[in-house]
């Protein structure tokens, strides 16, 4: 299980959104989290196909395109077009999931499943070894600059229990109020893709990614001797 820094341009400088992610490319990041609001789904509006579409000829990131919006299977082909290279749908506005996944490998893309933070693991129960990655909102969706919220720490660890007793590589991704001082914390609970916003984005970018993954990769060390039956700090 390799970790990863998915930097979401929502905190970003819109002004001059492609020399940003250029900057987090630049230093390390593998992701671009790229949230997609409808004004209905969740209460805010945000970017949609054409910025994609034009931050693709600037980015060989993976795109990590995260559909926050009502009925979202209208939407996965020409998002698909667009340049995403992982489609995460939410279980809660996505009324035939299973079709809804097999859609989006039918288009050559990875899926995600997200869950808000009130909606149980269980949402996942038939599901989950179609997605590629599941989304753990650890704030209510809709707003960047908000905190974590504590007792959802349990549900990573419960989500990631899940996954190796299956022995699924299902990518676990937290989304909402991570930063420099509980990253480690949740990569600790089993979650392997961070999404960042103002801790990357506010500031100095490029320190601010470098820094996660200096995280990561202390984190990968000491999920290395755990495997190999050596000491290590949880």
């Amino acid at each position: 299980m390799f970790y990863k820094l998915s930097p979401s341009v929502l905190a970003a400088d819109f002004s001059r959104l492609g020399e940003e992610i250029e900057t987090v490319e630049r230093a390390g990041a593998p992701y671009i989290h790229l949230d997609v609001m409808d004004g209905h789904f969740v209460p805010s509006l945000s970017i949609g196909l054409p910025m994609i579409e034009s931050l693709r000829k600037r980015s060989d990131m993976i795109f990590d395109v995260h559909l926050m919006i009502e009925n979202p299977d209208y939407y996965l082909e020409p998002f698909a077009v667009a340049g995403a290279d992982i489609i995460t749908v939410h279980a809660e506005a996505s009324t035939h999931l299973d079709r809804t996944l097999r859609a989006i490998h039918a288009l050559g893309k990875k899926t995600g499943v997200a869950l808000n933070p009130a909606t149980p693991l269980t949402a996942l129960d038939w599901i989950l070894p179609q997605a590629d990655m599941v989304l753990l909102m650890t704030v209510n969706p809709g707003f960047g600059g908000q905190e974590f919220i504590p007792y959802l720490i349990d549900k990573i660890y419960g989500l990631r229990e899940i996954a190796d007793k299956y022995k699924l590589d299902t990518d676990i991704e937290v989304d909402g109020g991570v930063t420099l001082k509980n990253a480690d914390a949740i990569m600790a609970a089993g979650a392997n893709v961070l999404v960042a916003g103002s801790a990357v984005f506010r500031g100095n970018p490029a320190e601010n990614t470098k820094k996660f993954m200096e995280l990561m990769r202390a984190r990968e060390e000491i999920r290395a001797k755990q495997l190999s039956g050596g000491e290590g700090n949880q």
